[in-house]
């Protein structure tokens, strides 16, 4: 399992599978640092950095968790790679990430930038192999 980059129009679409809802999640975001760069380097110059991220659905959960790796790629200057999340539904109404990233200095890679997460025709589903997820990105 993992993720594949789809085109969409001027933007650029990830779709990820994993047999656990985080670890499509993680795979989704392995494909957002994948739509900003081709490649990266396997040893981590930075220490991973954890994410935790609650919200009030699966989908704004994901929207957060990915708008918060783009905050720290801006912030921290680097790409999140190597990603890795564990989900779990806490109430009715309020989903819960607990997630960690490497970060890859954007010194060290030639990335593009990716403006943006998007709710436009995101899609969250439980297969029978495990779970799917479709994000479009702007970029």
């Amino acid at each position: 399992m993992g993720y594949e980059l789809r085109q969409h129009t001027a933007d650029v679409a990830v779709e990820a599978t994993d047999e656990t809802l985080g670890g499509a999640f993680g795979a989704a975001a392995d494909g957002m640092a994948a739509a900003m760069c081709a490649d990266w380097p396997a040893d981590g110059d930075r220490d991973r950095f954890a994410i935790d991220v609650t919200a009030e659905s699966r989908e704004a959960l994901l929207f957060d968790y990915l708008d918060e790796l783009i905050y720290r790629r801006d912030v921290r200057l680097v790409l999140p790679v190597d990603n890795r999340a564990q989900i779990e539904c806490l109430t009715p109404g309020e989903w819960h990430l607990d997630g960690s990233a490497r970060g890859v200095g954007l010194d060290r890679v030639e990335a593009r930038d990716l403006k943006a997460v998007t709710y436009s025709e995101m899609v969250i589903e439980e297969t029978e192999p495990g779970w799917r997820v479709y994000v479009v990105f702007d970029v």
